[in-house]
């Protein structure tokens, strides 16, 4: 690459990047977690659980998900709940020169339509879109991943809990009607208009809420900001989840936790595909750091309520919510 290559980022050696091994020791697992998410605030998870099998499955139905006719996806396009397909072009993140090169499928929590918290119109509380009629594997195949991403991201709040000397429970009373809204993505390769213009697949961000669990192929393309301000790749390790802290935790734990800048380029030459699921509490949790034990005195941040924290910052970056 060329030193004035705007996604230009060190490759370090894997040891240098956290790891924590889920099926550890419970007391070293929780010290290693701890450190990752008060350090870099960006981690692979190994030892997690979730089987080989159910990840395959969930990788194949996104690739086929996508490789259907436009007006087949088009059936389920994305509405301002933010569920459903988004075509390409329609996300542009703050502070960036052009839009994200990506197709997006986003689900949340499968809700009926006398659910309480949607008709209360809670944000971010919406039915899903499922092609069914036209393409009925993709919520066979996809929810048994997403049940089992859930389960992980349970486990890993507990661990912080008991980091900053919270009950590990503590996170559970926010979690009983949990937005966790999940996303298939899409990355096309980089192309030569895409260079000259200095298009990402996802231009620089940080996370809206709680908590990511990001599962990626082989094609590589994750940066990570890390502590010096460097950029650093992010390769995958067979089997591995990535997870990272987004700006509600690093909020609610009053700056403690890091919430991480990431970007993706696909300059693999071929097509690459991640499933994020953002982890992320009930729609009216108030998220507050004095009830992580901070004393009012020294609370940086005031009370929000999850859901219209992350929706208002969700309405700064995808321009669907304009032209909808």
């Amino acid at each position: 690459m060329q030193e004035d290559d705007y996604a230009a980022a060190r490759r370090l050696p894997l040891a240098d990047i956290p790891v924590v091994d889920l099926s550890a020791d419970p007391a070293e697992m929780q010290r290693s977690l701890y450190r990752a998410v008060t350090g870099i605030g960006f981690f692979y998870l190994v030892g997690h659980g979730i089987a080989e099998e159910t990840m395959e499955r969930a990788f194949a139905v996104a690739q086929a998900f996508f490789a259907l006719p436009e007006a087949d996806k088009a059936t389920v396009r994305v509405n301002q709940q933010q569920r459903g397909w988004m075509a390409g072009g329609l996300a542009r993140l703050e502070g960036s020169r052009t839009h994200d090169l990506k197709e997006v499928f986003f689900w949340g929590r499968e809700v009926s339509p006398d659910d309480p918290d949607l008709r209360a119109g809670l944000p971010l509380v919406a039915m899903n879109q499922w092609p069914d009629q036209v393409f009925p594997d993709l919520k066979r195949d996809l929810l048994p991943y997403y049940r089992t991403a859930l389960t992980v991201g349970r486990r890993v709040l507990a661990a912080i809990a008991a980091g900053l000397g919270c009950p590990k429970p503590f996170f559970d009373a926010f979690y009983d009607r949990p937005l966790a809204r999940g996303q298939l993505v899409y990355y096309p390769p980089s192309q030569a208009d895409d260079e000259a213009a200095g298009r990402f697949g996802v231009a620089p961000h940080s996370d809206f809420g709680v908590l990511t669990l990001l599962l990626q192929d082989n094609r590589g393309g994750l940066q990570v900001r890390n502590l010096s301000g460097e950029w650093i790749e992010a390769p995958p390790i067979p089997g591995s989840l990535i997870c990272n802290i987004g700006d509600l935790l690093q909020r609610w734990s009053n700056d403690r936790l890091v919430s991480t800048l990431h970007r993706v380029i696909n300059r693999s030459g071929a097509q690459r595909y991640s499933i994020p699921v953002f982890y992320d509490p009930n729609s009216d949790a108030r998220i507050d750091p004095c009830d992580l034990g901070i004393p009012v005195e020294v609370s940086r941040y005031d009370a929000v309520e999850a859901g219209a924290y992350i929706a208002a910052r969700n309405r700064q970056n995808f321009t669907h919510y304009k032209e909808i």
